[in-house]
């Protein structure tokens, strides 16, 4: 078994439910106080002391009205409906919190990048650099309609324009003021040297921007840069910019596979193969021995929504199963939503074409991703041979029911792995690059003001 460090992520959103469709409704659930600042700030506590790494916030600023080709089921079975704003509790969490980080996500698409690059800069300043962005292009065509667009931008080009947009937005983090700019010097009545503040000059296909920054530079300047995208023109997108990849799969062959692709685009783009951290998503389902963790998800099971995990699927993949009988074969079919989503759900069984039962029973307990069901020591040997079989580098941890699923997992797996010597005990550095990867500078190499 190899020894090499798991990172382990919190996988969240500022909604019910999240990736186990109608489990808000267990007893033990509390995704419905979402709207209280207390209930943020008490995750944002067990995580920290499970010295997890970070915790990554997933977003969408659409419904998800594929299923029935209505947004009802989504509306009614709490599917990721309602969602609040990613960005506004960050704050409330870092002011509990010493080291850990937060990944946000912010789409390309829908927010103009001189506007974002200060907002993150904000945040960074504010957590004292534990910030990171998880780039996304948005796949729903329900956010596109209500930000005034006709229809979906299609999914290469939403690529192309994430590559001219991060490039706006590293000139305005990198580029455009020195380290020493700002003087607060109260006896001359300086405060900021404009000499060593530099218009960018971007003008592009898609963006001009000719200003400089409106904030000065922040602990990280840059964000730590998060990604998701597994399709063609996404992955080639991550292997040149992402620091941390997160992947979605159900099964190890799936997960060795996008590793393989990744690790094969990232030799490609001039990197070492192992210069990101690529981070699957996994629930663990555990207590202190085997049988409560199967009496646990028994109980789980018969909360699912079978409506809602595939208005879901509908939404990931563009599909509508509505009028698909539940043994009936799902094949692919390309189209501009989560590509590399419904090729791994059409993966589900080795030994034949997945239907749609299987994606109600996959997506019902653990979503996109896989789960695991045992004892402390079960999980962690699961998560120890899901690191050595597929090359993973760690886990985005999400939830069946919050902040149970993050409580028995602090209690009774962390100890395990650390006693494994797999997990951190203490966190190495002050920033969030700085625990990722023992340096506050991107590995990419873009200018810099020393």
């Amino acid at each position: 078994m190899s020894k090499k460090r798991i990172y382990l992520n919190a996988f969240d959103m500022n909604t019910p439910g999240h990736q186990s469709p109608g489990l808000w409704a267990h007893p033990e659930d509390q995704s419905h106080r979402y709207k209280d600042s207390e209930y943020w700030i008490e995750l944002a506590k067990i995580l920290e002391k499970g010295r997890f790494d970070g915790l990554f916030i997933a977003d969408v600023l659409g419904t998800y009205d594929v299923y029935g080709g209505s947004r009802d089921t989504a509306v009614a079975h709490g599917v990721q409906s309602p969602v609040n704003d990613p960005f506004l509790i960050v704050p409330l969490m870092s002011a509990v919190t010493k080291h850990l980080g937060f990944g946000v996500t912010s789409s390309v698409i829908h927010e103009h990048p001189y506007t974002f690059a200060r907002k993150i800069s904000t945040l960074d300043h504010l957590t004292n650099g534990r910030v990171g962005w998880n780039i996304v292009t948005s796949y729903l065509k329900s956010a596109s309609v209500n930000m005034g667009l006709d229809e979906q931008i299609s999914h290469d080009e939403r690529y192309d324009i994430a590559e001219e947009y991060l490039q706006v937005c590293l000139k305005l983090w990198e580029e455009s003021w020195e380290d020493d700019a700002v003087k607060v010097d109260k006896i001359n009545r300086i405060y900021t040297d404009p000499t060593k503040v530099y218009d960018i000059k971007h003008e592009g296909k898609y963006f001009k921007v000719p200003g400089a920054h409106l904030s000065e530079p922040s602990p990280q300047r840059t964000p730590v840069i998060f990604q998701a995208g597994a399709s063609t023109k996404g992955r080639a997108f991550a292997a040149r910019h992402a620091e941390v990849i997160f992947i979605g799969a159900p099964n190890k062959n799936v997960a060795k596979e996008t590793v393989r692709k990744i690790r094969e685009e990232v030799k490609k783009a001039g990197k070492p193969q192992d210069a990101v951290k690529i981070i699957t998503m996994f629930v663990p389902i555990t207590g202190s021995i085997e049988e409560e963790a199967k009496r646990k998800y028994e109980d789980y099971k018969s909360y699912i929504s079978k409506e809602g995990a595939l208005a879901l699927f509908g939404g990931w993949t563009g599909v509508d199963v509505s009028g698909y009988a539940p043994n009936q074969e799902i094949k692919y079919i390309e189209n501009d939503a989560i590509r590399s989503a419904l090729e791994n759900f059409t993966k589900l069984k080795s030994d034949r074409a997945s239907t749609v039962q299987d994606v109600i029973d996959a997506i019902g307990i653990g979503g996109m991703g896989a789960s695991a069901i045992g004892s402390p020591e079960q999980i962690a040997n699961t998560m120890e041979e899901w690191v050595d079989e597929t090359g993973i580098d760690g886990f985005n941890i999400a939830y069946a029911t919050t902040p149970g699923t993050f409580k028995d997992f602090v209690d009774y797996v962390v100890p395990v792995l650390q006693e494994r010597g797999l997990v951190q005990k203490d966190y190495q550095g002050n920033t969030f690059r700085e625990n990722l990867f023992g340096t506050n500078r991107r590995l990419s190499g873009e200018k810099h003001f020393a």
